[in-house]
């Protein structure tokens, strides 16, 4: 199969279309932003990750792949399109598969038979299904499994498994789980994804490779809520954290992680609720996870009060604001939504944010009177309170004498 046609050119799809295409592939990708579109075909990235720019620019010069905001024919269709979530009738966040139900309809009319469908996209266990019946509803004269002659499309699910900062080495080198609707689609996914992937191909059922990437991440959120929670404790305790965890970590069986403001991107933050939206009675743990991580932007707005408290119009500088260090992904970011609240709970502060990872004020803080987005040499000259929400990598190398006099609220350790 050398049709591949890629739904979605975000953090995910392209950098999947690209490497089918230095793999020997034909890949048109797909999205709805004409910027995203324009940008590829240029041969340029749309946003920042580390070796992804010189791949795209080499794949789309020698004419292996190129972007569209209409679904073409192919043999191959992988959707890696956005699953947010939504507020739902248990209480639980439930999945947004509208974008799911888009990409399908754009593809169903192309479809003649013996296609492959690929949903990357993290989704709840049975959407792979879902889409499947969507697809196939829309076009009655083909099949899953060629009843009364109809043509046969193949459907599976194979979730990304990859880090923003490092998609491009993690994309090739991890092992990835497929599960097909069918035997035969997963075998057909696994002989497409050897032609780029390194790493070990494991086949399953749809179901499981959906709720294998949601276990994942709600594994790791469950530790990073105790790692959360311990640091609230310990601050009640009087106790450092960090020398709290290190020595506690020198136990051969202990690993704890580190605590932060929060947990932000679009996996940690947003799969555990799937699987809490599936079976709401049965998830406690994984809820519970939710609600502390959740609920630790206001543990560090409180913090920053105290350090104001008892300064008249206090200048606050809040470094960092997206979910990660040394990326420009604001998606579910806690540092985000504590630098907004700020500049809006606090009207007798000024609020300096500084990002070096991005360009421009995002749109969640327009229209905050008393917030200036400024390099972070200057927020930190002019601040009264030095609130660090994000350890990039020019926070963490900064001149530390920059801090002298400063009030601190380091929320990620980086300063001891």
């Amino acid at each position: 199969m050398t049709s591949i046609c890629v739904v979605g050119l975000g953090y995910i799809g392209l950098p999947t279309a690209a490497v089918l295409a230095r793999a020997g592939a034909e890949v048109i990708g797909v999205d709805v932003s004409e910027r995203h579109v324009d940008a590829v075909n240029r041969g340029e990235l749309p946003f920042a990750e580390t070796g992804l720019d010189k791949v795209v620019a080499d794949v789309v010069a020698r004419g292996r792949l190129r972007a569209q905001t209409h679904t073409p024919p192919a043999e191959v269709y992988i959707v890696a399109v956005p699953t947010p979530f939504k507020r739902g009738t248990t209480g639980a966040h439930e999945a947004d598969l509208s974008y799911i139900e888009a990409a399908a309809r754009g593809i169903a009319p192309q479809l003649v038979g013996d296609e492959l469908v690929v949903l990357e996209s993290t989704s709840p266990p049975g959407t792979t299904e879902l889409l499947a019946e969507m697809i196939l509803g829309e076009r009655p004269d083909l099949s899953l499994d060629g009843t009364c002659g109809r043509p046969v499309v193949h459907f599976a699910h194979c979730p990304e498994r990859v880090l923003p900062g490092r998609i491009m080495a993690e994309i090739v080198g991890n092992s990835r789980i497929i599960g097909g609707l069918t035997s035969r689609a997963a075998e057909l996914v696994r002989d497409l994804y050897a032609t780029f992937c390194e790493g070990e191909l494991r086949l399953t059922d749809a179901r499981t490779a959906e709720m294998v990437k949601l276990t994942e991440n709600a594994f790791r959120d469950v530790n990073i809520a105790f790692a959360n929670e311990l640091s609230i404790v310990a601050e009640k305790l009087g106790i450092d954290v960090w020398e709290l965890i290190e020595l506690a970590n020198l136990h051969p069986r202990v690993s704890i992680l580190r605590p932060g403001p929060g947990v932000g991107g679009h996996c940690i933050a947003v799969d555990p609720w799937f699987i809490v939206s599936a079976a709401p009675d049965e998830t406690r743990v994984i809820r519970a996870a939710r609600g502390v991580n959740d609920s630790k932007p206001l543990h560090v707005i409180e913090c920053v009060r105290e350090a104001v408290a008892g300064l008249e119009s206090p200048t606050i500088a809040a470094l960092g604001l997206t979910f990660k260090a040394d990326v420009d992904d604001l998606r579910e970011s806690p540092a985000l939504s504590i630098t907004r609240d700020l500049g809006s709970q606090l009207p007798d502060a000024e609020v300096l944010v500084a990002e070096p990872n991005i360009a421009e004020p995002p749109a969640a803080l327009s229209g905050l009177p008393h917030v200036a987005f400024v390099d972070y040499r200057e927020a930190i000259a002019r601040a009264d309170v030095v609130v660090l929400l994000v350890d990039h990598k020019e926070f963490k190398d900064l001149d530390r004498t920059l801090l002298a006099g400063k009030r601190i609220v380091d929320t990620r350790g980086a300063w001891r």
